[in-house]
């Protein structure tokens, strides 16, 4: 592509590279300049203007920006129309987003002029969702730098596993003092997670703090539900605590204990029979995004969610409205 300087008068068929307004002239950049408009910059008394210039070989900013957002589209997300050489894709489905992190880093680093920006992979998004944008920087890319990044996509780097409508069992384990009011704030809260999702609370359950209390529980009701989320009226401190060994109890395993999020240290992800269980840490109690959210929203999208990708959340696990700790034990209760 050639860019620069052209006299009015050379200027037929160049891409205005930047706006003109001259006196009662106003043109905006990136029009073609025909007849009309060299009329118009002659009109003016514009002597010059700065342009880019199509080469063989090179492919426009749109249709090289539509090119590579169509194969990024995986299951559940389309391309909007290319404008100004940038192409926006988005969500058709709620769900969580997933995203081929090494084909984006490739992409990128194919050619400056070629620039892809996703949200962060494992995120949560609602249908019409803005997922990503292409974005080509100058007017144009050379059809060898189109190929390569195309090259890079050997499938869609981009997709959105949908949300699964799932029945959740709720436990709440109870010791004295625990108020009344705190089980029933902490359901209504669980139950606003859910609704996000399309999934629902279909039974509640409230069996002593006790390993064998609890157990009898979950060997009764642990195949009934797609999920089991268990909020202990103490956090868990240990694999030798209450829930995971009323899970292990039960012929359940634990898949790993902790995660290295704050809010969110404290929570205990299991199985039973298959079926997925969450140990809340206390600060699944609130509203406020913590760990916990990153782990339901996986399993609610049907995602298999083991100890390392819990190990892998602890860039970005700092959540931004945490404040600081002086003494974790102090609240070890919020998780």
């Amino acid at each position: 592509m050639k860019f620069g300087r052209l006299p009015v008068a050379l200027s037929d068929g160049a891409i205005l590279a930047h706006d003109v307004r001259h006196q009662r002239l106003t043109l905006r950049k990136g029009q073609t300049i025909d007849a009309c408009l060299k009329a118009a910059l002659r009109e003016a008394q514009v002597p010059e203007v700065v342009t880019a210039r199509l080469e063989q070989g090179d492919i426009g900013e749109n249709d090289a920006a539509a090119c590579i957002a169509a194969a990024l589209c995986g299951p559940h997300v389309r391309k909007d129309a290319p404008f100004t050489g940038r192409c926006n894709l988005f969500a058709e489905r709620a769900g969580v987003l997933l995203v081929d992190v090494a084909a984006v880093h490739s992409i990128n680093d194919v050619d400056e002029t070629i620039t892809l920006a996703t949200l962060a992979a494992c995120r949560r998004v609602a249908a019409g969702d803005r997922i990503a944008t292409v974005k080509i920087i100058p007017f144009a890319v050379s059809g060898d730098s189109l190929a390569r990044a195309l090259g890079v996509l050997r499938a869609p780097a981009l997709s959105v596993a949908p949300f699964r409508n799932y029945r959740v069992g709720a436990i709440s384990t109870i010791l004295p003092g625990l108020k009344r009011a705190t089980i029933e704030k902490t359901l209504q809260n669980l139950e606003s997670r859910l609704h996000r999702a399309g999934a629902r609370i279909a039974a509640r359950f409230e069996p002593a703090h006790k390993t064998e209390a609890l157990a009898a529980t979950l060997a009764g009701v642990a195949a009934t539900f797609d999920l089991l989320v268990v909020f202990g009226a103490s956090a868990i401190s240990d694999r030798r605590d209450i829930i995971p060994t009323a899970i292990e109890a039960v012929g359940g395993r634990v898949i790993h204990l902790g995660m290295p999020v704050d809010p969110g240290n404290l929570l205990l992800l299991a199985e039973i029979a298959g079926r997925p269980v969450i140990g809340a840490p206390g600060c699944a109690r609130s509203i406020k995004e913590n760990g916990f959210d990153s782990v339901l929203d996986r399993l609610l999208a049907g995602l298999v969610v083991e100890s390392r990708d819990i190990r892998r959340m602890g860039v970005g696990g700092l959540l931004i409205e945490a404040e600081p700790r002086k003494d974790g034990r102090e609240r070890q209760s919020e998780g």
